[in-house]
């Protein structure tokens, strides 16, 4: 028999202090995280301005819409606020699938490619560390001053880098302009185009450029990290066997970072269609480029834009709206990536334990 003591001891629980550190951190979240997202999905059912609706008493009703904030997104309105709603969102997400797609597949790409050479031990390359701190550190510069950076390389002041170049090949070559059709000293990026104040791809391609430059990074630490997670054994075994660094690689390195590789999809991914900070910032003036205006940037413009008469609740629905498509095509990933010899013999263990139970309720009731 234990003792009052040894039954006092064992009823001592440490459980609370664990609570109590983990406090601070659901506090925040909930105040600045899950409160706005609750918030913005009721604010996605109501009216769009700061005034409520007044009925033909001029009494205060309520602003309660239901889907009507979302039908005028999608499909368009009728009224003379929400005229043109339609067609912007589509524009906005057009360009950030646009955007965010011509950024992924390059990066990916370059890290992986760099995340192979820094991991390959036949690879003798000399300043491996260096080169991994200062291939990382873009990422770490914010995106203000990465904007800032590049409107100073390239924009329509005549102190641009850019534009003092140009100015310099035409006084060094005569006519210079004359074979770049559309371009003037003056008019490098012109409301946020870059080069060609007409071209709609220059102005993107400088978006994904600037993208590209500032995370791949971040995605080849990430690729390095799955490599080198990879048994070793496997590697010297291929070795062994005659394989070269290509065969290697397809055949194993591949292969096994396949979820490493899901998973930067699906980061890009939520990160590509929240893209707001560099296109919004990289523009001259205040008037927003219809090339490089993503949906993250129509949601704060359709917030920001009127002070007056704010559009609360178009804002917030586009805002709901772009989270269920990254919902689903999230889904989709984890659905077209799944391990499918996983989930057979998970069916087929399940289907041999219902079998055993139906086998012993039916030999249970001979029995008896």
């Amino acid at each position: 028999m234990a003792t009052a003591a040894q039954r006092r001891i064992k009823s001592v629980s440490y459980a609370k202090y664990g609570y109590i550190f983990v406090a601070p951190f659901f506090i925040v979240y909930f105040i600045f995280m899950l409160w706005p997202l609750i918030e913005t999905f009721m604010l996605a059912f109501h009216g769009n301005g700061n005034t409520p609706k007044l009925d033909e008493a001029g009494t205060s009703i309520n602003c309660f819409v239901g889907l009507d904030n979302f039908k005028t997104i999608l499909f368009g309105g009728t009224d003379f606020k929400s005229m043109g709603i339609h067609e912007r969102f589509v524009r906005c997400m057009g360009n950030t699938v646009i955007i965010w797609g011509g950024n992924f597949i390059p990066q990916i790409a370059l890290s992986l490619l760099l995340a192979v050479w820094f991991t390959d031990m036949r690879v003798k390359m000399p300043g491996k560390g260096f080169f991994k701190v200062v291939m990382y550190m873009p990422n770490i510069i914010t995106a203000a001053s990465v904007a800032g950076l590049f409107l100073s390389l390239i924009s329509n002041s005549p102190y641009s880098v850019a534009n003092n170049l140009l100015d310099k090949l035409e006084v060094s070559a005569p006519g210079f302009y004359n074979f770049i059709e559309g371009i003037t000293p003056d008019a490098m990026v012109k409301d946020g185009d870059f080069f060609f104040s007409s071209d709609k791809w220059a102005s993107r391609v400088i978006i994904m450029f600037i993208q590209v430059w500032m995370w791949f990074g971040n995605t080849m630490i990430m690729l390095m990290s799955g490599i080198m997670s990879i048994n070793g054994s496997l590697f010297e075994a291929a070795e062994i066997d005659g394989a070269n660094s290509r065969q290697t690689f397809w055949r194993i390195t591949l292969p096994l970072l396949k979820s490493i590789m899901v998973y930067t999809l699906l980061t890009s991914m939520i990160g590509g269609f929240q893209m707001f900070d560099i296109p919004y910032m990289y523009r001259t003036g205040s008037t927003l480029n219809q090339y490089t205006e993503t949906a993250a940037v129509f949601i704060y413009d359709m917030f920001h834009a009127n002070f007056a008469s704010p559009s609360y609740g178009y804002s917030a629905s586009a805002s709901v709206i772009l989270f269920v498509i990254t919902s689903i095509l999230g889904a989709m990933v984890f659905y077209v990536q799944r391990d499918k010899h996983a989930i057979e013999i998970k069916k087929k263990r399940k289907q041999a334990m219902k079998e055993a139970k139906k086998k012993a309720a039916q030999g249970g009731g001979l029995g008896l």
